[in-house]
């Protein structure tokens, strides 16, 4: 029997069957993803084979092959993984640029993971309701530089419902993984988005202005015009993970192209002559906070620990 986990609680996985059944299922204890250390070696999104033992209870006994995933560092092991989702159509990184503040190296580690595995992300600027005119200034500049690099933004409202139909026409016949800090309001966008889900919602810390986990698992939930949307629990830091020190140039669409001038084929674009790329950030053709994000990740290449970005 083959079928799509939608839903992982850590020790049981939700699997909807090709016939539409709803199955929960066991995993075995040694089954483990071939080059993969991770967390989870099963996630949601994934096609997986299951088999019913004598006493009726289900396992999942074979993985079908992913097309992508979206992977990060386990926050508590640093040499293991956690699989957001697999088998991705696109991603939507929610941030906001106040309540909680969602920074410029947070979202270029998220977009570099991306670009890594294969999945084309979109960002969507969440709370657009609640900002001063230089909150506003701020994410009209972020929006200009992402958007300039390929990266499209949308903006809504999940409390007043802006932007929401734009962002359902986004959605439409796609397998989308929503991720972002605990408290941009991911929970409260898919409600507004999917209002008959009615998905638990909670409050900002005013003390840290950072958000309080209210996902703690991930699932999927339909989308009316076909497709799914993938829930994912907030995350406080981005580590990546499975990525070479001479790779990271290649996940920074602007880096990479402008990598092509400079003088030396292994430059790392830090303090070598003639560097195309120092030039261009100079020059302010490439953004300095694109160019201090990459080197931040060379950085924990180079000491070989995780360090997230907060």
């Amino acid at each position: 029997m083959k079928g799509l986990v939608i839903k992982n609680t850590g020790s049981w996985y939700l699997v909807k069957t090709d016939d539409e059944q709803f199955v929960e299922c066991k995993i075995k204890g040694n089954f483990r993803l071939k080059g993969i250390r991770s967390t989870n070696p099963i996630s949601v999104g994934d096609r997986v084979k299951i088999i019913l033992n004598q006493e009726g209870i289900a396992f999942i006994s074979e993985i079908e092959d992913r097309k992508n995933y979206i992977i990060r560092r386990a926050s508590n092991l640093s040499k293991q993984s956690h699989i957001l989702g697999a088998n991705l159509d696109q991603s939507m990184l929610v941030v906001t640029v106040n309540y909680p503040e969602t920074s410029t190296t947070f979202i270029d580690r998220f977009l570099a993971s991306a670009e890594a595995y294969g999945v084309p992300t979109k960002l969507v600027f969440n709370k657009i309701d609640a900002y001063d005119e230089d909150e506003i200034r701020y994410m009209d500049s972020l929006i200009t530089l992402y958007s300039y690099i390929g990266y499209p933004c949308l903006q809504v409202s999940a409390l007043t419902g802006e932007g929401i139909e734009p962002l359902k026409k986004e959605l439409a016949g796609k397998i989308t993984l929503f991720s972002g800090h605990s408290g941009v309001g991911k929970s409260t966008l898919i409600n507004a988005i999917l209002p008959n889900q009615d998905i638990k919602t909670g409050e900002i810390s005013s003390y840290h202005n950072k958000g309080m986990h209210t996902t703690t698992f991930s699932e999927m939930f339909p989308v009316e015009e076909g497709g799914y949307i993938i829930d994912t629990p907030g995350i406080k830091g981005f580590g990546t993970f499975d990525m070479e020190e001479e790779e990271v140039s290649h996940y920074f669409r602007e880096i990479f192209k402008t990598s092509a001038n400079c003088k030396y084929n292994n430059c790392t674009h830090r303090s070598e002559p003639d560097c195309a790329v120092r030039k261009a950030v100079e020059e302010h053709f490439i953004s300095e906070s694109r160019y201090i994000s990459y080197l931040s990740m060379l950085e924990d290449k180079e000491e070989g620990k995780y360090r997230s970005a907060h």
